[in-house]
């Protein structure tokens, strides 16, 4: 009986596999996106196992499974999809417009936009391709609410602020913490003068898949002690499985500057000067105009009387630009191991004469999945960059400094080649160019490996290594007929390597208690370890201008070399606690120490927590058609900022000679309290989204508050000290910020997206003990915004006699100021004239897609922020110096009874040309920042040809600008990139923005 039974048990085993597998069947169907096109590579999963497939070139798929069992269609930027599988399966996917499943990159980890209690502003790859810039920075103009972008110059290499909401620091870094696939990156301007040099420029933006700033407390207090100016996470394109992809870009086009000034011309200028010289001496003297005079002296032997001489200098500095940008890359892999390569090369012709750039970079991205428990990857990028320039923006050799130039002057001698240097008013930049040269090559390596196990299902550990190298040399050359013609020539050479190293380890903790409870830990440290190195060396005499190394000197002049490090050691720990997918509770903690600080404070502690609710997933919510969220969150935390010398808090000492003797001077005084500046943020926000998520957005309240404020205090004469590091002050920021984002149409074959963003800024110094802080035009004070302008107010023109003048602003009896006008500088007070910074931003994109055409643009507008312009006292100063000037100088007084705000014309002699508001103006501006229409051929005429994607695009940045701003642009400045944090909006002789215009295509295989 047992041996029948047994029998009998395996007749009926073998009969329900056969019934099991008689029921699955091989099912077929096909991938489409909402127009029908076929969409190759997409992702097809049985649910609840693990058989998986593709589609292949022409969207279609089959599969092994049950009738009626489910299947998960997934493509990348399209919504997931579940259907029951079934005979001749047709599946439409539709674009993934629900922002709210957006996975966010924070700091050690992701998360789901819906979850977040931070604020966090994010762009991707999407938002940024095809703008024809040459770093990833200015991409992101005008798309992130309270974050301010801005170049400050139009030179290729110029320097680019990031502001945050707002400035949090006056001594110490105002920048934000970068970081790149978690490895922090150096971020330090290293041109060799006061001319920045972007630090990011030989990072490729087409690398970029997307980047998030940290902006408030909650979100940035995870990065402790660099978190205060916010955090900046890069993070780069990463290969998918399936079918290798190779997708190329390629454009090229042309630029110009944005807008050029009004200068007189030759007329204009013999007009001007000869009737400020008789207002001086009488209108018999005719030293200007007489055979052999000064006017003849510059014109170099042509006529100037009948217009034989008429150069624009203005057109020799700014010239047609042009640029490059080819960009290859290549990603696939398998369920095991993907890949991204690319490469890329970008050549930028300068709207500044002599000014270009060519850049080569590589990067490699590599994942592998060892095991089921262990992942292994390594991103590695590797980077050259050249630069040309000309010049600094502190000499008369700086390029646009030619518009002082005298336009009777020719350019070149009869040659047509050989620059004149010889009658022209000041030193002929051209000169530079035709005798001399000024290169820099900046080579970058970085890397970042990581290892990921997976310990149990809910608790993993990560460890990441990273390497950021960065070479910069410079070698300048000025030749025998060049402004160094006295020493035969002159040459130098700089050299310095900066290394950082960073070392995280980390553990995730993410588990679900009974479905209604999810818990995720993050518990780690972190190391990092800089150090930087630079040699210098000069010298002059050359035997020949073929010879331009600093080798083949005569002489050496100067020579120097210095090395330092610093280095930060952290522990940090973050809980988030979500409870029935609806309170949302988080928590961070880091603790950070730093080699820069006091021994009695080297460590600090930089908390933060926050709390949303997600009232949308009440029960008097969650079945509304109209609300798909509505989250409240708050947020509060601690950051810091260590943005100071390596050895601010030590006494120092350096080598010198003494009667030719070694010897060591002091030269820094100790502070052993010196700590961390610290920054209390409080954020306060609303997230919605309405019908279907057509309409969402976020309204968010900050206000941040920095304490200990990091400030080279002054010091008294007597004491032998000229200043020292300490932690007095605090400041504030708050302001508003607001996000719409809409779907104002979407059919089968149009579609119509906004985004607006604005935001508002309000800050303030709130405690200086050692008063006021005065640097050249502006002033730090109590009650004020942080670099306010601090002028003589200027009151216009006496219309009897054609003298400037002044508000006397001095104090009555009573408190108020008296506003009685003066001729006499000297009595009138300097009075609070404006601040630089704008207090209020905002940005709008628009995109629409229409059958196989794209459409989009971005407005930027900025308001209540001013430019002082250093170089008015020169090119607006009444004739008083012999620069060339300003067309408006030609409404100037010139009989009683004139009515004009431009004083009489008088040769040598102050007549409102001394620093005042006459030179200081609003800024206010809307830009056309970005403009791009592109066309995708049909799949049906280019998949024969194995081609998934044509698209044909043209793309204009900086297209328009409505300001009422004078200068040549609102947001070109001279500005030393953040090592003077107090003068601040400070235009003198600035480059404009470039206009560019670039025709391009995508392809995609």
């Amino acid at each position: 009986m047992r041996i029948k039974f047994k029998y009998f048990l395996s007749i009926v085993i073998v009969f329900i596999m056969q019934l099991t597998f008689a029921q699955e069947s091989r099912f077929s169907g096909k991938v489409t996106d909402r127009s029908g096109l076929p969409i190759p590579g997409a992702n097809i999963i049985v649910k609840g196992s693990n058989i998986t497939t593709q589609t292949d070139l022409d969207g279609n798929f089959t599969v092994n499974t049950k009738k009626g069992q489910i299947l998960i269609v997934s493509f990348v930027g399209m919504k997931t999809l579940e259907i029951a599988a079934s005979a001749g399966m047709s599946v439409k996917l539709e674009d993934n417009s629900n922002q709210l499943d957006t996975v966010f990159v924070v700091g050690y980890g992701t998360q789901s936009k819906k979850k977040l209690t931070d604020n966090i502003a994010r762009v991707t790859a999407k938002d940024m391709e095809n703008v024809p810039v040459a770093n990833f920075q200015n991409a992101m103009v005008g798309k992130l609410a309270g974050v301010q972008i801005t170049q400050i110059n139009g030179k290729v290499e110029g320097g680019v602020k990031m502001r945050v909401r707002g400035v949090s620091s006056i001594s110490s870094s105002q920048e934000p913490l970068y970081v790149i696939d978690g490895m922090p990156l150096i971020n330090d301007n290293e041109s060799g003068s006061s001319a920045p040099i972007n630090p990011l420029i030989s990072l490729n933006p087409n690398d970029i898949e997307s980047v998030e700033i940290l902006k408030d407390a909650s979100s940035a207090a995870i990065y402790g002690a660099r978190g205060t100016n916010g955090v900046v996470l890069i993070t780069t394109k990463q290969g998918k499985s399936g079918n290798t992809k190779i997708a190329i870009n390629t454009s090229a086009g042309w630029s110009e500057a944005t807008h050029k000034m009004k200068w007189l011309n030759a007329a204009q200028y013999i007009e001007l000067y000869t009737e400020a010289s008789a207002n001086r001496y009488g209108a018999n003297d005719l030293w200007l105009t007489e055979p052999g005079g000064v006017f003849d002296g510059y014109s170099n032997g042509k006529d100037w009387r009948t217009g034989q001489v008429d150069t624009d200098w203005q057109d020799l500095a700014l010239v047609k630009g042009s640029v490059q940008d080819h960009t290859f890359s290549i990603s696939g892999g398998d369920s095991k191991t993907v890949f991204f390569l690319s490469g890329a090369y970008n050549k930028t012709e300068g709207i500044v004469r002599g000014n270009s750039m060519d850049r080569y970079s590589y990067r490699g991205n590599l994942d592998h999945k060892v095991s089921e428990k262990l992942r292994v990857g390594l991103n590695t990028s590797l980077s050259k960059t050249k630069i040309i320039r000309i010049g600094s923006d502190n000499s008369f050799t700086t390029p646009l400094q030619a518009v002082a130039q005298t336009p009777l002057a020719p350019a070149y001698l009869d040659d047509g080649v050989t620059p004149n240097n010889q009658t022209t008013l000041y030193y002929n930049f051209l000169m530079q160019q035709y005798n001399g040269s000024w290169d820099a090559n900046i080579f970058r390596t970085l890397m970042n490996s990581y290892a990921e196990y997976k310990i149990i299902p809910e608790l993993s550990f990560r460890t990441e290594l990273g390497y950021d190298n960065n070479n910069q040399t410079e070698e300048y050359f000025a030749g025998s007929l060049t402004e160094s013609a006295s020493t035969n020539g002159y040459a130098d050479a700089n050299a310095i390597q900066s290394d950082k190293y960073s070392i995280n380890n980390y553990f995730n903790y993410n588990k679900t208690f009974k479905e209604d409870y999810k818990l995720d830990l993050v518990v780690g440290m972190s190391f990092e370890e800089s150090s930087r190195k630079r040699q210098y060396v000069a010298g002059t005499g050359f035997a020949s201008d073929d010879l331009q190394t600093v080798e083949s000197a005569a002489e050496i002049t100067a020579g120097s070399s210095s090395r330092t490090k610093y280095n930060f050691l952290s522990y940090f720990g973050r809980a988030t606690f979500s409870i029935l997918d609806k309170y949302l509770i988080k928590g961070s903690l880091r603790y950070d120490g730093s080699s820069r600080f006091g021994a009695a404070n080297r460590y600090g502690v930089f908390p933060a927590a926050s709390v949303g609710w997600i009232m949308s997933q009440e029960d008097f919510l969650k079945d509304s058609n109209f609300i798909n969220l509505l989250k409240l969150r708050g947020s509060f935390g601690v950051t810091g900022n260590a943005g100071i010398g390596n050895f601010a808090s030590l006494g120092l000492f350096n080598g010198s000679s003494y009667n030719k003797q070694s010897a060591i001077n002091p030269y820094q005084l100790v502070n052993q309290d010196l700590k961390w500046e610290k920054t209390n943020q409080v954020d306060a926000g609303l997230d919605f989204a309405f019908l279907n998520n057509r309409i969402s957005g976020e309204i968010d309240y900050y206000v941040k508050k920095t304490n200990d404020l990091l400030l080279n205090e002054p010091l008294p004469g007597t004491s032998g000290w000229s200043s020292l590091t300490r932690n007095v002050g605090s400041l504030t920021n708050k302001g508003f910020e607001f996000v719409l984002n809409t779907t104002n149409i979407k059919t089968d074959k149009l579609t119509w997206k906004s985004s607006l963003n604005l935001a508002t800024l309000d800050n303030k110094v709130t405690n200086l003990p050692g008063g006021d802080i005065v640097s050249g035009q502006n002033i730090v004070r109590v009650g004020e915004t942080i670099s306010s302008f601090y002028l003589v107010e200027y009151a216009g023109v006496d219309p009897a006699n054609g003298d400037a003048l002044f508000y006397k602003n001095s104090l009555n009896n009573d408190g108020s100021l008296d506003k009685s006008t003066t001729k006499n500088y000297s009595d009138a007070q300097r009075v609070i004239s404006g601040n630089p910074y704008p207090t209020l931003m905002t940005g709008l994109t628009n995109t629409v897609l229409f059958n196989n055409f794209d459409f989009s643009f971005t407005f930027q507008g900025e308001w209540g922020a001013s430019m002082y312009n250093e170089a008015g006292k020169f090119q607006s100063s009444n004739a008083r110096y012999k620069d060339n000037q300003t067309t408006d100088q030609m409404n100037r007084w010139q009989k009683p009874g004139d009515i004009t705000n431009v004083p009489q014309a008088r040769w040598g002699r102050s007549n409102g040309d001394q620093a005042s508001t006459r030179y200081l103006e609003k800024t206010d501006f809307v830009r056309l920042r970005n403009l791009s229409f592109g066309y995708t051929l049909p799949k049906t005429m280019i998949q024969k040809l194995g081609i998934d994607r044509i698209r044909l695009y043209m793309t204009g940045v900086n297209l328009l600008t409505f300001t009422n701003y004078k200068g040549y642009d609102p947001e070109s400045s001279y500005d030393n990139n953040g090592d003077s944090n107090i003068q601040k909006g400070i235009a003198f002789y600035s480059a404009p923005s470039a206009k560019t215009i670039i025709i391009g295509l995508n392809i995609d295989l």
